[in-house]
């Protein structure tokens, strides 16, 4: 019943979606229709105003039929805004200033202000829709990962390929996968080969080979072959499900810049709207010729009403952020909140795990160093040694020699000994491969190696037979990922790792790392991390980890990203930004899109309010008209939200 109720809940979230992009689009076709309508007639009603002279009231009446249809929803959300108390919401404050223009024409001495009210609202709508298609680009950004959620599973059940619901495949089915289709469930390849797209998992457009036993993820899709594979999770914790949840629910989790945008807006208009009323009132009463001087600053008043609406700020600075959020989901780097952008513009230290993240984490031969025999031999020999073995480094010794298991020699008296190393006959020759204990254990001289690394030694009847050096391969663009960083100005650059000193130190001198601390339990890792924090830092601290044993310190940290979060459901839980295809190249990337979301939004804030201020002044001096108060309204709106729409183009830089 869960698994149901669980697929129930993410198909209600696609069709939700589907319904939601369905009535949008809809929204904005009569958006778009309300203002080509209301704007001819407009036009009809100024050739008749100018045409025939009809007293004041008839003019009105023609006035009001753009006017009430291209601001019926504003009005509309005016009235509700009473109705639940939100008084001073930009509805209310344009309904009340374009009322008033429309009633100003009545008070002795006035012009009429007809055509501008209805300019105003038009206006006003004018900007609801580029603020309306704004948004709705933005979630199109986000929406291209609802794609990436199957609606059908084909799953093999008494020898027979049946067509089901994704929630309805157990864990441990078998489930079939042509070419062109996604892969439905997480899963292991148990027949075939293929290569995967994965480019909505991780934003990169490089097909992946995927071959029997391989581990899959759902969500790619599959390229070139038919494959079986053996589900390892339900629907609802396979990898889309979660990741689709990851940035949907990003938007909950608002930056320091919206918080305080919203938070300004509520106590800024209340006073300007008692502003625009001292505006209106006080001054005809001080001039002891109320009824005369009371139109002058009436008008003065409205337009202060007008400039006053903080649709700007409001409107541009979340979607500045949600656009920033979409944008690098683009590029394979989730982000789980707004607020996260925040913390890592302002990044000056940055603490790197270093096995899984800067480097592979997989043992690789990096140098061969034979003394009695060349290298062909030596390497043979010891793959032969190692056929048996289950340590990562037996494994590396046989990758390094791929004939071994069909040149057809015989293995035979293997001794494994524990702390130490492994010796065995391989034809006619006794092998012994180790550490230095197991040379001298057995008496033979051994000698060390200029290279830094795990240092295997070989004896060949009982005479030295030369070395291997066994490196943690460093990740191609890890060195590239440190340069970048340099030259954002994130100078404070520390490695930390659980391996000895020397590997440790060969890693962060060939990185160009300033700071390393190696042989660290995880415990020993936090402690670190919590004394880099209150060490005075002038700014924020990230820690890159894989995700899977650095949670604690990834919590710790202001702010947590892990490497090769594809499939990894500790990488999600415990990170702020997950990066999904495992390049540290890409903490670089979203330190850069960070800073370009808040700059674009800071443009927003500055313009925004220096040109509301100077309209402001102006129209209690009685300089400006009821075009600069549409200007500093709408007309800053839309090119605030403009502006905004620049980060839907972050994952193209």
């Amino acid at each position: 019943m869960e698994h149901n109720h669980n697929h129930r809940k993410d198909n209600c979230s696609c069709h939700k979606h589907n319904s939601e992009h369905h009535h949008h689009d809809e929204s904005l076709g009569i958006k778009f229709i309300k203002i080509i309508v209301s704007s001819i007639l407009l036009c009809v009603a100024f050739f008749i105003e100018k045409r025939y002279n009809l007293p004041i009231w008839k003019l009105l009446l023609i006035y009001l039929i753009p006017y009430c249809i291209i601001g019926f929803d504003t009005l509309k959300e005016a009235v509700n805004g009473i109705l639940y108390a939100d008084f001073f919401n930009e509805h209310l404050l344009m309904s009340l200033a374009t009322i008033g223009a429309l009633c100003i024409g009545f008070l002795p001495s006035a012009e009429t202000q007809f055509p501008e009210a209805v300019f105003v609202m038009l206006f006003f709508q004018i900007g609801e829709l580029f603020e309306s298609y704004a948004e709705g680009k933005s979630k199109d950004n986000i929406a291209h990962l609802m794609d990436i959620r199957p609606d059908t599973a084909t799953v093999l059940r008494e020898n027979r390929e049946v067509v089901v619901l994704p929630n309805q495949v157990q864990i441990g089915e078998l489930i079939v996968v042509k070419p062109g289709e996604r892969i439905p469930l997480d899963g292991v390849i148990v027949e075939g080969e293929t290569s995967l797209d994965t480019t909505a998992l991780t934003g990169e457009s490089l097909p992946r080979d995927a071959y029997k036993d391989d581990e899959v993820f759902s969500g790619a899709i599959n390229i070139s072959s038919f494959i079986k594979i053996r589900t390892t999770k339900t629907y609802s914790e396979s990898t889309a499900s979660k990741i689709i949840d990851l940035v949907e629910n990003a938007n909950e989790h608002k930056s320091k810049s919206e918080t305080f945008i919203r938070r300004f807006a509520r106590f800024y208009t209340p006073v300007v709207v008692i502003g625009a009323l001292f505006l209106a009132f006080v001054p005809p009463l001080l001039s002891g010729h109320f009824m005369e001087h009371f139109s002058t600053w009436l008008y003065r008043a409205l337009m202060f009403l007008i400039v006053s609406c903080p649709c700007a700020l409001v409107i541009s600075v979340p979607l500045t952020f949600f656009g920033g959020i979409g944008g690098a989901s683009r590029k394979g780097i989730l982000v789980k909140g707004a607020n996260y952008i925040d913390v890592l513009s302002k990044l000056n230290t940055i603490v790197f795990d270093k096995t899984g993240t800067l480097t592979y984490g997989k043992f690789a031969v990096e140098a061969v160093h034979p003394e009695t025999l060349d290298e062909y031999q030596l390497l043979h020999l010891v793959a032969h040694v190692e056929h048996y073995s289950k340590h990562p480094i037996g494994a590396a010794l046989r990758d390094a020699f791929p004939k071994e298991a069909s040149d057809g020699c015989k293995v035979f008296d293997v001794k494994e000994i524990a702390g130490q190393g492994v010796c065995a006959n391989v034809e006619n020759y006794k092998v012994a491969v180790g550490n230095s204990k197991l040379m001298e254990s057995i008496g033979v001289c051994w000698h060390d190696c200029h290279i830094s690394g795990t240092i295997i030694h070989v004896a060949v009847d009982g005479n030295y037979a030369g070395h291997i050096v066994i490196n943690d391969t460093i990740k191609e663009d890890s060195a590239e990922t440190i340069r970048r960083l340099d030259k954002l100005g994130v100078k404070n650059r520390v490695m930390l790792t659980g391996d000895r000193r020397e590997v440790a130190d060969n890693v962060a001198n060939k990185l160009s790392i300033n700071e390393y601390h190696s042989e660290l339990m995880p415990d020993d890792k936090v402690m670190i991390v919590v004394d880099l924090l209150n060490s005075g830092l002038n700014g924020t601290l990230a820690f890159v980890g894989d995700g899977i044993n650095d949670a604690p310190v990834l919590a710790r940290a202001d702010v947590g990203i892990a490497m090769g979060g594809l499939g990894s459901d500790a990488a999600i839980d415990a990170a702020d930004i997950v990066i999904m295809d495992d390049k540290p190249s890409k903490v670089a990337d979203a330190i850069l899109l960070s800073r370009r979301t808040i700059s674009i939004a800071r443009q927003n804030v500055f313009f925004a309010i220096s040109v509301k201020i100077a309209v402001l002044i102006l129209a209690a001096l009685g300089i400006a008209n009821m075009w600069f108060a549409v200007f500093a309204d709408v007309g800053v709106t839309v090119l605030a939200v403009l502006n905004a729409m620049r980060t839907l183009a972050i994952d193209n830089a």
